[in-house]
């Protein structure tokens, strides 16, 4: 079925307040991003309601322990104290109280402070421990944007000036709604073509459910700062999502020579073939008899569910990047995307067809769930399908946040494998909910 695609993309919001927001703030996308480098403090420059709310929110969606920090800053102390005080205080507090000595203090702002208009690049200069800042004031971007933002201040403020490459060095910048599962299963892909293989940043064992001896103090992500110092020797960066662009780019300033790759998504066939295919070039060698056979079961999957998912409509919620490979996804095997709803504007909105893609709310999204057979968004889009009684339209949970299901953090939509899990659960969904209907 040909569906003539009249796309209605809103840049911005047309309303003043949003009700039953998609969207969360920058300075959680920052916090999540110094969880995956190794032996971080993540420290929020805010008042401790904004701290604690982050916390509670990763530790429901993840169900592990967070570590989260905050400089307790109140109306009246930001604009007293200069900022710098809070921050110093906090430092030497967080350190002597639980006796450990981070690799890295990852400080990243909010509305109050940014406001205030805290120096947070010159109180570096105070602190012996290697220290990050990221500015990210929750009244503008959003998750998505604060995740990027970290990356590409990571790479500006320690990763040292090259000249020369390392032929076989590879680095991934995974965007935000990529689970750790995934950023594994991608770069053991890499591995397999012989690639040395780092991401930025890295929460495959960081955020993966792994159940160790010491959780909960600092950040145990897959990559240290000594390894983010070396990264401008990497033959090769590739960026994943839009949002991540920046960070790349930081990356080839301190070193022209690197290679760079940019994959939209990696969901589906024809993305990861293009992302199969360019690893076999650099490398010059096939790939292993496991990824022949994926890309087969794939496209058996994509046969297999061809005929419910191609006669079924689908509204998609989110940041921009996730929406983008769903969106792509469904339709390459006949789905038709009837709105995408985003949390924030992206120029990676622009390549979507679908009937309907704004920037909005749970509110906005709320009509074109009646009409929808399935919908696929976060947890909090469940009571409003819950509220319409006689709706019969099904939901599948992706993005953040997820406080319904376990296992958030294992559950893999990427490469071959994961896509045909995806299309088998949506395809599963959608025959339940027509039993059921």
């Amino acid at each position: 079925m040909e569906v003539n695609y009249a796309i209605e993309l809103s840049k911005h919001e047309h309303k003043p307040l949003q009700v039953n927001p998609i969207k969360h703030s920058q300075p959680m996308g920052a916090a999540l991003a110094f969880y995956g480098i190794r032996n971080c403090l993540p420290l929020m420059h805010s008042a401790q309601g904004c701290a604690s709310y982050t916390k509670v929110f990763f530790t429901r969606h993840f169900n592990e322990p967070i570590p989260m920090y905050n400089t307790s800053v109140t109306d009246i102390t930001a604009v007293l104290d200069g900022g710098d005080y809070s921050i110093l205080m906090s430092i030497e507090n967080i350190t002597k109280k639980n006796k450990f000595t981070p690799e890295l203090i990852g400080l990243h702002t909010t509305g109050l402070t940014e406001t205030k208009g805290d120096d947070v690049r010159g109180v570096g200069q105070h602190i012996e421990i290697p220290y990050c800042y990221v500015n990210t004031p929750d009244y503008e971007g959003g998750m998505e944007s604060g995740w990027a933002l970290t990356a590409k201040a990571l790479i500006e403020q320690h990763t040292r000036p090259y000249t020369q490459v390392r032929p076989n060095k590879l680095l991934l910048l995974p965007h935000v709604s990529m689970q750790p599962v995934e950023v594994e299963k991608i770069k053991a892909l890499c591995e397999s073509f012989g690639f040395e293989t780092y991401a930025l940043p890295d929460l495959s064992t960081s955020m993966d459910g792994f159940f160790g001896e010491q959780q909960g103090k600092l950040a145990q992500g897959g990559i240290g700062i000594d390894e983010i110092e070396t990264l401008g020797n990497c033959a090769t960066v590739i960026s994943i999502g839009d949002s991540m662009r920046i960070a790349a780019e930081a990356l080839l300033e301190k070193n022209p020579h690197i290679r760079h790759l940019h994959f939209d998504h990696l969901m589906g066939q024809d993305m990861t073939d293009n992302f199969v295919g360019a690893l076999m070039e650099i490398r010059e060698i096939a790939p292993t008899p496991s990824i022949k056979r994926w890309r087969g079961r794939l496209q058996d999957a994509m046969l297999d569910t061809h005929f419910l998912i191609g006669s079924s409509r689908f509204v998609i919620t989110g940041e921009p990047d996730m929406c983008v490979g769903i969106a792509e996804l469904l339709q390459s095997v006949g789905g038709t995307i009837d709105a995408v709803v985003a949390t924030v504007y992206s120029p990676a909105l622009e390549k979507i067809e679908a009937k309907k893609v704004f920037v909005g709310d749970l509110e906005d999204a709320r009509a074109d769930f009646q009409d929808a057979d399935l919908v696929i968004s976060n947890f909090h889009a469940e009571r409003i399908l819950h509220m319409d009684a006689q709706s019969h339209t099904g939901l599948i949970l992706r993005g953040f946040p997820n406080y319904e299901e376990l296992g958030n953090q294992l559950k893999s939509d990427q490469l071959y494998e994961g896509g045909a899990y995806f299309l088998f659960e949506v395809a599963n969904k959608l025959r339940e909910m027509k039993h059921h209907g």
